[in-house]
């Protein structure tokens, strides 16, 4: 790692500034690929998975049939198996917890007011192939989607494992396809004959599939938020386990070589010994080329107090952040721009990637400033509703006409001066007519 000594503040934006990815460069590329799959459809997805992915989808077919996703449980270990059926139950249990009853507000006499989550009807999961089948991810974005009651659940990925095929059956996926990059973006915003088109677009990917969903979002299609390189900010003192804190720095750096890996310290004891550790740990990974790299590009930050690291790591807003120290909880509360936090020396980040039942689609590269990571809410909308009595409305009629008036919209003024009025008369009807003396 690149060791910095104790850095003033005016150089802190150089030194956590995220590379500059070239997006006009790419959406060059991808934009003519959304076009060709709006216009051409199923046809277009097959020409493409035969450019890119050199798959045959005249062979194989465009839909995974539910007899091959019932097949897929036969497939797969019995461990791994329930392996994945804890994870699924924990990230259940976590977002499930999330659901908000109705709750009638009465703002004054007469006047109430609500609000309601209904799931939005058709969403699409991408989920990309590459050397490690994502299956985590759809347990991540389809029990949310369970639970919101989203009506049509839409699987893209080109992998073909079958740890995915059974997630994907867990979480109750209505339709799955083979399809992969940024066609399989496009098919899912635009529809094509088999493909529904849907509403929302969740799931990570490459540059061109994070293009493709930023050009599609222009288009009014929703998507779960912008994505960057995945990435992990630790913050470590004396109190740490060096062997532990140099195992979660690689844990993501084997995500790819554009990973970001950060380590901030108060202590130089402690930095020495994650660096004389990393090597070792590093040379016995599958992945340890791809992790290699991300290391070098890393850097461990040297600071004065445990101010100064508070500071730096909030101006950082890590994916996630790792408080390996001492009263962790307290620092935790100290933290205001983070994506998930990750107390002690006992909570690796992989229990949130994997089985904890935290999300682990998260806000990347500093987006955690504005952005939450993927939850319940994330799958579904919030529609209010309000319902006024007529005393209600003789309450807050006056204010409204007032508040009309001033901007000077005068039919917002008479929709409820007409109502009054007719009130009014109304009572007028009712009110028995005094017999003189």
């Amino acid at each position: 790692m690149n060791i910095i000594p104790f850095p003033a503040r005016a150089e802190w934006p150089a030194l956590l500034a995220r590379p500059v990815q070239s997006s006009a460069q790419i959406e060059q590329v991808v934009a003519p690929i959304l076009q060709q799959v709006r216009d051409q459809g199923d046809q277009a997805l097959v020409e493409l998975a035969a450019r890119f992915d050199k798959v045959d989808l005249t062979q194989t077919g465009l839909v995974v049939s539910a007899d091959e996703l019932a097949a897929a449980e036969s497939q797969l270990s019995d461990d791994l198996k329930a392996a994945i059926r804890q994870a699924y139950q924990n990230i259940r249990t976590f977002h499930e917890a999330q659901k908000q009853p109705v709750e009638k507000i009465e703002t004054m006499p007469g006047v109430t007011c609500w609000r309601r989550s209904v799931g939005i009807e058709k969403v699409g999961i991408y989920i990309p192939g590459g050397t490690a089948p994502l299956f985590s991810t759809v347990l991540m974005l389809g029990v949310p989607a369970q639970l919101a009651g989203c009506r049509q659940i839409v699987l893209c990925s080109p992998s073909n494992h079958p740890a995915i095929y059974y997630a994907a059956s867990l979480v109750g996926v209505t339709h799955v396809f083979r399809i992969g990059g940024a066609q399989a973006i496009a098919a899912l915003a635009y529809g094509t004959e088999s493909v529904p088109q849907v509403y929302k677009i969740f799931g990570p990917g490459n540059q061109y599939v994070t293009a493709a969903k930023m050009l599609v979002a222009k288009e009014g299609v929703a998507i779960d938020m912008p994505a960057g390189p995945s990435e992990v900010a630790i913050y470590a003192d004396d109190t740490a386990v060096p062997s532990f804190v140099a195992a979660d720095l690689l844990s993501q750096a084997e995500h790819g070589a554009d990973s970001q890996v950060l380590l901030v310290s108060t202590s130089k004891k402690l930095v020495s010994a994650v660096n004389l550790v990393l090597d070792t740990q590093m040379s016995r990974l599958p992945r340890r080329d791809v992790a290699a790299k991300a290391i070098d590009n890393s850097k461990a930050i040297l600071v004065d107090t445990a101010d100064d690291a508070i500071d730096l790591l909030n101006a950082y807003a890590a994916e996630h952040l790792i408080l390996s120290v001492a009263d962790a909880e307290t620092v935790a509360d100290r933290i205001v721009n983070a994506g998930s936090i990750f107390l002690g020396n006992y909570t690796p980040e992989s229990a949130g990637d994997y089985a904890s039942g935290t999300n682990h689609t998260l806000p990347t590269n500093g987006f955690a400033r504005a952005y939450s990571g993927v939850s319940l809410d994330s799958f579904v909308k919030k529609i209010t509703v309000q319902s006024i009595t007529p005393e209600g409305l003789q309450a807050l009629g006056p204010v409204v006409e007032a508040m009309a008036e001033a901007e000077s919209l005068e039919a917002h003024k008479r929709a409820v001066s007409l109502r009054l009025a007719a009130l009014a008369e109304q009572i007028t009807e009712e009110t028995p007519n005094e017999t003189p003396r």
